[in-house]
């Protein structure tokens, strides 16, 4: 018994150890009024002459947090990204909250944003240096296996940039 208790233990142990080590850093700031957050990154890329992008989810997303280290650590693409966007994570939870002004704010971000999350999460939505939805790409279609695949992630981005859509 003493025996059973002590492997047990001891798989507990290696399996937090293991999740602390693969843990991404969490990106998104759930205090923060994501239309807001919207409206100051349309007002900046206009002014820089870029779009914004926004990568809806949340800490709670797994594949969000893995996207946003992807596209960190990979220098191609975050050159890509720093010269043609703002880019932020917005954040979103589809799980409908007991809060009535949460509800509305939810409502007003998924009508904002054209309902983006029909798609899954993370998505992303590609706004006009206006603010007006032009894209809405499905993360699905950039996975490969258990990550994302850099070919189709750049792809994506290079096909947004202000100067491919103008």
């Amino acid at each position: 018994m003493k025996k059973n208790f002590m492997l047990t233990m001891a798989a507990a142990l290696f399996a937090l150890t293991l999740n602390a080590q693969t843990a991404k850093k969490k990106v998104y700031d759930e205090t923060i009024n994501p239309l807001e957050q919207i409206d100051k990154a349309v007002l900046k890329a206009k002014s820089e002459g870029k779009f914004v992008i926004c990568q809806v989810g949340g800490n709670w997303c797994p594949w969000c947090l893995l996207f946003a280290d992807f596209i960190t650590n990979d220098t191609t693409i975050s050159k890509v990204i720093n010269d043609n966007f703002e880019y932020i994570h917005v954040n979103y939870k589809p799980r409908k909250s007991n809060d009535v002004v949460k509800q509305q704010q939810d409502a007003a971000l998924m009508k904002r944003l054209n309902n983006c999350g029909r798609f899954g999460y993370p998505v992303f939505v590609v706004l006009d240096e206006e603010g007006k939805v032009i894209h809405i790409q499905d993360s699905g279609l950039l996975e490969e296996g258990k990550g994302y695949n850099k070919d189709k992630v750049l792809q994506f981005f290079k096909n947004w940039t202000p100067k491919a859509v103008k």
